[in-house]
């Protein structure tokens, strides 16, 4: 596997964006809603460590 670093010209043009932590959002529980206009999602945190996001 190559990896390869981000120049530091280019790091500063690309904007943050907002991070969340998952057991944040379900409340230190494993699941959650999220809501994007009328559609409902359920958040879901595997006991392996994974996300699923589901309609």
């Amino acid at each position: 596997m190559v990896v390869q670093m981000m120049p530091e010209h280019v790091k500063s043009a690309v904007p943050k964006l907002p991070a969340y932590d998952a057991r944040d959002l379900t409340g230190n529980g494993d699941q959650a809603h999220i809501i994007l206009g009328d559609q409902t999602y359920v958040l879901r945190i595997t006991r392996a460590g994974k996300l699923i996001l589901t309609k």
